[in-house]
This record gives structure tokens, sequence and C-alpha cells, in this order.
């Protein structure tokens, strides 16, 4: 039984899976994303990729390595447990504990905070990582979200 949070980030994740992904696909939900941030005057690292390649990365100006060293750190949690960063976090944290605690993961590598989702593909499954770091758990996840869900519906 999951929490009514982890079942909206659970319901989101559904919503968010696309019908197909393209190289051309990864460039254009990636400039939808930075546009968004640019909108909203705030400066965060996007980091798109499938099958473990990179098809997209950009960091605005006003980010910096650590922005970059925080995006390995999430999409690492979604290709471990192919669930976004925000979910496998409500999920400890439901539990009474954090994945830092608990999760047997080293830190240095995994980290549960909202930011990075799993890059679904009708039919397929998760196939890679789209991350944004650079603001708070939570609007780094929104970005993160809001962007595909822009792109999607275009």
């Amino acid at each position: 039984m999951h929490s009514e949070s982890m079942s909206k980030l659970l319901q989101e994740e559904d919503q968010l899976a696309f019908p197909k992904f393209t190289n051309e696909d990864a460039l254009q939900l990636g400039f939808t994303i930075i546009d968004m941030a640019k909108k909203h005057n705030v400066f965060i690292a996007v980091h798109i990729e499938r099958n473990g390649q990179p098809l997209f990365s950009h960091l605005m100006n006003g980010t910096s390595g650590e922005n970059e060293a925080w995006i390995n750190r999430k999409k690492a949690v979604v290709n471990h447990y192919n669930h976004s960063s925000a979910f496998i976090a409500e999920r400890f944290k439901e539990m009474g504990t954090s994945h830092n605690e608990s999760s047997l993961l080293p830190i240095n590598d995994f980290q549960a905070v909202g930011g990075s989702i799993p890059l679904i593909i009708k039919g397929t499954g998760v196939v890679g990582t789209i991350t944004v770091a650079g603001l708070t758990p939570e609007l780094d996840h929104q970005y993160a979200v809001d962007g595909t869900l822009a792109y999607l519906n275009q």
C-alpha cells in the first residue's frame, strides 16, 4: 500500500511515457526544460540519457561541476530502481528511514532526492533517465516532470 504522495509519483511516471524516443527527442526535450528554467530565471543542469548513452547534457550559466555530480547520483538511483529518485526517497521515508541510512548503496554514488525521472517508452519500459539539478530536490523533480509533460503534449 502506497501513501498518497507515492501513488501520485507512480501515476506521474505513467503519464510521462513516450511512444518512441529518438536522439532528436532528447535534444528538443532538453531545450524545453532549459527554456522553462529561463522563463523562471533559474539556473539548472539537465542531462538526458538512453541506454547509458548521454543524448543531451547542458549546464546553464550559474551551475557548476557540483550539479553534474548530483545528476550522476540521482540518475544512479533511477537506473538502480527504475523509478524516479523522488519516489525512492518517499518510499524510504514512508518506512521511517532514509535511502542513505538503509539502502546499503554508497551515498557518494546514490542520492535518492528529487530530480531524476525514468525515461519510459510505452511497451518497452525504462530505457534511461531525465535528470535536473541545481535547485531544491522538489523543484528539480518538478522541472523534469513539467518539461517532459510539456514536450509530450506539444
